[in-house]
């Protein structure tokens, strides 16, 4: 958030401004996703873009692998990577639908 204030290219930016309905991969039921971050940003064109964010640790960014063992930590882990999946999609569709672009930052793009 820091970055987004500092940043003199960053004409505008919301946090969980936005709602992207989604339909879960665990119960089949449609649900709200609230993306992290909506930013404004000036390109180097001096053309205004627009950008959904999402800020998610790296390891769930990555599909599980499989395990000899079910878990319930792998389970959760397997139901957590399914529900990314759908929220991103969801949202990379509604970024498309309105010329606007999708990223997942993870704490790798952050230097952390």
């Amino acid at each position: 958030m820091n970055w987004l204030d500092k940043n003199p290219d960053i004409m505008q930016w919301g946090s969980e401004e936005l709602t992207i309905p989604y339909k879960s991969p665990v119960d089949g039921r449609f649900h709200r996703y609230f993306p992290d971050f909506i930013v404004k940003v000036k390109t180097r064109e001096g053309k205004t873009k627009t950008m959904i964010i999402e800020v998610k640790p790296d390891r769930e960014t990555k599909e599980p692998k499989p395990r000899k063992r079910l878990t319930k930590q792998y389970l959760q882990e397997v139901a957590t990577y399914g529900v990314n999946q759908a929220k991103w999609k969801a949202a990379e569709e509604y970024c498309l639908d309105r010329g606007w672009e999708f990223k997942v930052i993870t704490e790798k793009h952050l230097g952390i």
